[in-house]
């Protein structure tokens, strides 16, 4: 009985330092409770590790934003920038937020984040993702806007100038033009066409939030309920692009590269950055970790 005893024993331990040495690396310490139940929390070292992953992603969002700030627009125009940021962050930043607060509050949504408090996790993650997306993508239209310097349709009416004072013939080139207009920036804005930030950026927040939906909204009580909604998203964008030709503040193809562009933002911002499609992980406790399934050292945990 006792050489039965001493060779279970000698069977486990090894299993149970290899655990709790996997355990270390990973920066988790093992607690026993009164009750003699063991539960996993991070030491002071993956703390501070967490943290500072935490400020290289406000790092990353505060990088990516600062094309934005290199090009203003401030002409004259149905859906004024103010309306557009306004409404596409609002309407989308607040469904987003509202969304997680309903899965912490009802679905049980659990986090490994070191922040403990539920609902500041979950909106952390979503609307972080949300705005890095909102970043890149208006830092995108603004180096294309400042690099390729497509004169908009308006361009001839901001400048002062007609193609008769210009001696203007078909098939001919005129590289210089000296324009009436003394606002030096309302010239500099007239040769913003390509692409348009508008269509981009409406394009981006809509269909994002259209994915969103996609993922959260389960209620089966109304079958169309969620395309319904998701088509009046997008509708609502493409709308915004088309107002950009009907002032003649873009070419058709500035439009249409600019619904391009936020598409593709938006499905990879959503899709591969956030976790709104992603399975979630299990947590990392000594019961559910094994050797069967070692730690991901792709996995980031903030």
């Amino acid at each position: 009985m006792q050489n039965k005893y001493n060779s279970s024993n000698a069977g486990i331990l090894p299993r149970d330092v290899e655990l709790q040495h996997r355990l270390a690396e990973s920066g988790t310490v093992v607690k026993e409770n009164g009750a003699g139940a063991k539960h996993a929390g991070p030491t002071g070292t993956a703390l501070s590790k967490r943290k500072m992953l935490v400020a290289l992603d406000l790092l990353c969002l505060f990088v990516a934003s600062i094309p934005f700030f290199a090009c203003e627009l401030k002409a004259a125009e149905s859906i004024p920038d103010s309306v557009l940021i306004a409404g596409g962050i609002v309407i989308t930043g607040l469904t987003i937020a509202l969304g997680e607060c309903f899965r912490v509050r009802f679905h049980g949504v659990h986090s490994r984040a070191f922040v403990r408090n539920l609902y500041v996790s979950s909106l952390y993650k979503e609307l972080g993702s949300f705005l890095f997306g909102c970043c890149i993508g208006q830092s995108v239209t603004n180096m294309a806007k400042l690099s390729v310097g497509r004169l908009r349709p308006h361009f001839l009416s901001v400048c002062g100038v007609t193609y008769a004072s210009l001696n203007c013939t078909p098939g001919t080139y005129i590289s210089e033009v000296t324009c009436i207009q003394t606002d030096d920036s309302m010239v500099e804005e007239a040769r913003k066409s390509f692409f348009s930030g508008h269509a981009s950026f409406a394009m981006y927040t809509m269909l994002y939030l259209a994915f969103y939906l996609q993922a959260r909204l389960s209620w089966r009580g109304a079958r169309l309920l969620r395309p319904l909604l998701q088509f009046l998203l997008v509708l609502l964008a493409v709308y915004t692009g088309l107002s950009r030709i009907s002032d003649y503040r873009h070419h058709p193809t500035d439009v249409l590269t600019g619904f391009l562009q936020g598409g593709v933002t938006a499905y990879w911002v959503a899709f591969y950055i956030s976790s709104m499609f992603k399975t979630p992980q299990p947590n990392l406790t000594p019961t559910s970790l094994s050797l069967e399934s070692p730690l991901s050292s792709q996995q980031t945990v903030c």
